[in-house]
């Protein structure tokens, strides 16, 4: 991890989950995915993973392992979103700690480097992954939040960040080699 930035995430996606390419990933061998929650596979607010979100985690669990892991410490919440897309999970995670995601590696028998963490944080998500080794993936939210909190949050981060999170005009990732 020398000379890797803990809050540059390896691949920076201009759009949702959704948009995610499974190339990319296996491209880097990965076979394994751990998936944020709130404002990365379901807008803050929002009771159901939209359609396109589901049909995007239908696919990626035929070509990689999947597990929910979030900070969200409401359990019935996490496991209702949990059981309607077939995904095992952690809630109360308290990224960018490396607890959670420790113990989802040893149960997808995967070392970090064979993992992506994919979520919509710098300060969460990307420092978490950065810290234990896994590839990071950063994404767009897949709906506006309903909840100020999450607007408040990733435009502080963009204030504080704002050379990580720029994109060019019409490349819809960016992402080092």
């Amino acid at each position: 991890m020398a000379g890797k930035s803990l809050l540059r995430p390896d691949l920076i996606v201009a759009g949702p989950v959704s948009e995610l390419s499974f190339e990319w990933l296996k491209q880097r061998h990965v076979a394994g995915l751990i998936l944020d929650l709130d404002d990365t596979l379901l807008a803050l607010g929002e009771q159901i993973v939209n359609t396109k979100v589901m049909d995007w985690v239908a696919r990626a669990r035929l070509e990689f392992n999947l597990w929910i892991v979030s900070n969200n410490p409401n359990r019935p919440f996490i496991e209702s979103i949990a059981l309607s897309l077939s995904l095992p999970y952690v809630n109360r995670a308290a990224k960018p700690s490396r607890r959670a995601l420790r113990r989802v590696l040893e149960e997808m028998q995967l070392l970090p480097e064979q993992v992506a963490i994919v979520g919509d944080r710098l300060l969460t998500d990307v420092l978490a992954g950065n810290r234990l080794g896994l590839v990071t993936v950063l994404v767009e939210p897949p709906g506006p939040s309903r909840i100020l909190r999450g607007r408040l949050l990733r435009a502080v981060e963009r204030l504080v960040f704002p050379d990580v999170l720029i994109r060019p005009t019409g490349n819809p990732s960016v992402g080092r080699s």
